[in-house]
């Protein structure tokens, strides 16, 4: 594809989240990415249930490794090896690979690669420019780099839980798995800063960062305050410099507006709009008197539609927007406009665009996700030089596969 990072060869080793949404990002851009699988990296032939996210079309179909919607949305544009890394011969395989790719990223735990005999030495050994991007789940040293880590567990761990929510004694998660895409963000840029100093002194080198660490850095005022002496406390929809600030009832169930009061001015013309506020308050004295105003507001939201009240606030120039859900948030006329979604996967699934935009990123030209190993050949034949004949033999001793073992 074309992009800034045509030309750039990538040897994709992730999974879970994380991993796969930083190569990702790097893939749109238009690297070159080969993901290399393990036989069993989409699960087993047979699904015991129904992932989470489903399946592309609404069925397990024959083949329901490859039509996991959660898989197929975060590895577009990529091509399949399924590479048996624990045979010997699987790893040297990959060690070829190595050794004409730019870049290899994987997101297993911090012993993994070494215990496999694929360390950051021995893949420089295979090529002194590799850049071997790791994301561990708490990075590869310190007291906690055996553990195992997923994004809802780090995430307490982060401080972030203690701040979400409305009560102190209540401690709320995201649901979301914060820490995967806040990492996947950090080891994209990672890749691109590390591919700028090999241009720049011609090393390769090792990148290091833990998903702990990238959610760390994301806390917010509330470690100052705590630094400082402070005790900091979550504050629900709140905010701890403004007021009004919120999210209010509107007209149905479970229908909700957020809203912002930012400066005087808009203040005062939320008070033009609403009946019972006193545009005589200050900043100081509206955060003293927060819970009133709130009400105040809510009784003005409850019945109205909460896209028209956030037109009519935003005509006003107040911050308002509505509380959407996913549904809602598909068929918004911004996204719909901007043709976010693109409906290129299998069953024309509209998957997620990418927010760049810049010359010579063009959608159009984006691949849907591979089947399982359905580049065996052709990334072997044109990497690495091998007869069709060889990978054959490859996949009759088990080395390579293009299914999930039965």
């Amino acid at each position: 594809m074309d992009g800034p990072l045509n030309g750039i060869k990538i040897l994709d080793l992730t999974h879970v989240w994380a991993g796969p949404l930083a190569v990702r990002f790097l893939a749109d851009l238009g690297a070159e990415v080969v993901k290399i699988e393990a036989p069993y990296g989409r699960g087993s032939q047979v699904f015991p249930s129904q992932p989470i996210g489903g399946w592309l079309g609404g069925e397990a179909g024959e083949e329901p490794w490859n039509v996991n919607a959660v898989f197929n949305k975060l590895n577009r544009n990529r091509r399949s090896v399924c590479l048996d890394l624990k045979q010997e011969q699987g790893r040297e395989i990959l060690l070829q690979l190595v050794a004409v790719a730019d870049v290899i990223i994987e997101n297993f735990s911090a012993r993994a690669m070494p215990a496999m005999g694929l360390g950051f030495e021995v893949l420089k050994r295979a090529n002194p420019q590799i850049i071997h991007v790791c994301m561990p789940g708490f990075g590869a040293s310190g007291p906690y780099h055996g553990r195992v880590a997923f994004g809802p567990i780090v995430e307490p761990m982060t401080g972030l839980a203690k701040m979400l929510g409305y009560e102190e004694d209540k401690p709320m998660n995201t649901a979301m798995a914060l820490m995967d895409p806040i990492a996947a963000t950090h080891a994209a840029s990672a890749v691109v800063q590390a591919l700028r100093k090999r241009q720049l002194d011609g090393a390769g080198g090792y990148v290091e960062l833990s998903l702990y660490e990238t959610g760390v850095a994301f806390n917010g005022p509330w470690l100052l305050d705590t630094q400082l002496g402070e005790t900091p406390v979550c504050q629900g929809n709140a905010h701890p410099q403004m007021a009004p600030h919120g999210v209010y009832p509107c007209q149905g169930e479970d229908n909700w507006l957020a809203l912002a009061c930012q400066t005087e001015v808009q203040w005062q013309q939320l008070c033009l709009l609403v009946d019972g506020l006193d545009n005589r308050l200050t900043l100081s004295r509206r955060l003293q008197a927060r819970q009133s105003i709130d009400e105040t507001i809510s009784l003005w939201t409850a019945p109205q539609e909460k896209n028209a009240a956030c037109e009519l606030l935003q005509h006003h120039g107040i911050a308002a927007g509505p509380v959407n859900n996913a549904a809602e948030m598909l068929a918004d006329e911004q996204v719909q406009a901007r043709q976010f979604f693109r409906a290129f996967e299998r069953f024309n699934t509209p998957m997620p665009g990418n927010p760049i935009h810049m010359p010579g990123l063009d959608p159009e030209q984006w691949q849907p996700c591979p089947d399982l190993g359905a580049d065996n050949h052709s990334v072997l034949e044109q990497w690495l030089g091998y007869a069709d004949e060889q990978v054959t033999t490859l996949h009759k001793q088990g080395v390579v596969h293009d299914k999930p073992p039965t």
